[in-house]
């Protein structure tokens, strides 16, 4: 075993994760940095350091997890969240608050924008109860704080900003009355304690975490969190993992760009339950989660092209980079007819272009259209052969229908890739 794999199966072992997934280099930097802290000769002496030091195990998963995230990232699962919780609230005609869990949360902004969705839905502070967990004390410990820097807020309307938080010379401090519905405490999706949780909760939001771990580990996490869902409870996913789920048995809502999923393994297709223009305002490009595991080789269906409506034509704008970001708009609030329409005119007007590709393979992914998006992300890297989204996305296809080597390989390219922009 080399100096560094003993590290790569401790952190698999911890917390599941599948290095190759995040790259090699990320984790041997954090190693680095870790032997440095605590003056550690070489791999063999900071490997005796860590096995009697439960700070210095939980120090290096600190160093390994980078938290990204900000308020409302993936804005349409917020504003199906308020229509649901309103439908199920009714269901339960007053027995017991909503209970929903953000896993993992992170710093808090996945949990306090969940406990802002319903509070600016109407939802009394009674009928709800957030709960949100991590496997960082560090990030736990933040978020506990409610204190936030300009990074946690993107997009170009934060309107719920000036609702709920208080500015100061330290930063944004979020409003008392939005802490409360939260409950923030340190846990790992891995601990068997969980099941003790069996069907507590009515929403769960856990996304963008099964790409980070192997297969094996990817089901005994999906166990977890189906047992975790109550039987008509409604799962929360990042926009890569879609087809990990499918495997499972889960099956969409629905809801465009919303990435919410049953639990039940039949769905009957239901009419429309709500809009899906968001309440809040977009937010930009949903961006890549990093790599996934592991796949059998898909031969590209050419895509079919679809002709747009003409009051689109009239509308959007001329310029090729005013077309570009009407794009992403439309994308972004889950207008999926009118985004693929506009990729079009746009084709049909200029020269190819990676990002209009990249919005393709993603509309077609989540539209559960695997042929279609693996032709999409496959012309965006021909014509960006380092487009991060595409990239991420196009290895998470490749893991879910087994294809092994395809999948490595491009985990392998957005790691060098990663690499490179952080040595600048």
């Amino acid at each position: 075993m080399s100096n560094e794999q003993r590290f790569f199966r401790f952190l698999q072992e911890r917390i599941g994760l599948d290095v190759a997934s995040v790259g090699n280099s990320m984790v041997e930097r954090a190693l680095r940095q870790r032997c440095a802290a605590v003056e550690a000769v070489d791999l063999d002496d900071y490997w005796l350091r860590l096995q009697q030091s439960s700070e210095e195990k939980q120090a290096l998963i600190e160093a390994v997890i980078v938290p990204e995230t900000w308020f409302f990232r993936y804005p349409e699962s917020f504003s199906a969240l308020a229509s649901l919780a309103r439908k199920r609230l009714a269901e339960l005609a007053g027995a017991r608050p909503l209970r929903i869990l953000s896993l993992p949360c992170s710093t808090g902004e996945e949990p306090y924008s969940i406990a802002m969705t319903l509070l600016d839905a109407g939802l009394g502070a009674h009928a709800f109860r957030v709960d949100g967990m991590d496997i960082s004390p560090i990030s736990i410990s933040r978020a506990e704080q409610g204190l936030y820097g300009r990074n946690s807020f993107r997009g170009s309307d934060l309107q719920f900003r000036q609702r709920h938080f208080d500015e100061s010379e330290e930063g944004h401090r979020l409003h008392e009355r939005v802490r409360q519905q939260v409950k923030l405490q340190v846990g790992n999706v891995l601990d068997p304690a969980l099941l003790s949780l069996q069907g507590s909760y009515d929403f769960v939001f856990c996304r963008n975490l099964l790409i980070y771990f192997d297969v094996p580990t990817q089901k005994r996490v999906f166990e977890v969190l189906k047992s975790l869902i109550h039987e008509e409870g409604v799962l929360f996913i990042g926009p890569a993992e879609g087809s990990l789920l499918a495997r499972m048995g889960m099956r969409p809502l629905g809801i465009a760009q919303s990435f919410a999923y049953m639990r039940q393994a039949e769905i009957v297709e239901p009419a429309p339950l709500f809009s899906t223009k968001p309440l809040l305002a977009p937010m930009p490009p949903i961006p890549a989660a990093k790599s996934v595991p592991a796949p059998v080789p898909v031969t590209a269906r050419k895509p079919k092209i679809v002709a747009p409506p003409a009051v689109i034509q009239a509308s959007l704008p001329g310029s090729r980079d005013e077309l570009l970001a009407q794009i992403t708009r439309l994308a972004n609030n889950g207008s999926s007819a009118e985004a693929k329409a506009a990729c079009t005119r746009y084709l049909q007007q200029y020269p190819p272009h990676a990002e209009v590709f990249y919005w393709l393979g993603l509309l077609s992914d989540t539209a559960g259209d695997a042929g279609e998006a693996l032709s999409h992300y496959r012309k965006a890297l021909y014509l960006d052969p380092q487009h991060a989204e595409a990239l991420a996305h196009l290895a998470a296809l490749l893991a879910s229908q087994g294809d092994v080597a395809g999948a490595r390989r491009l985990q392998e390219r957005a790691a060098r890739r990663a690499d490179r922009e952080s040595e600048q």
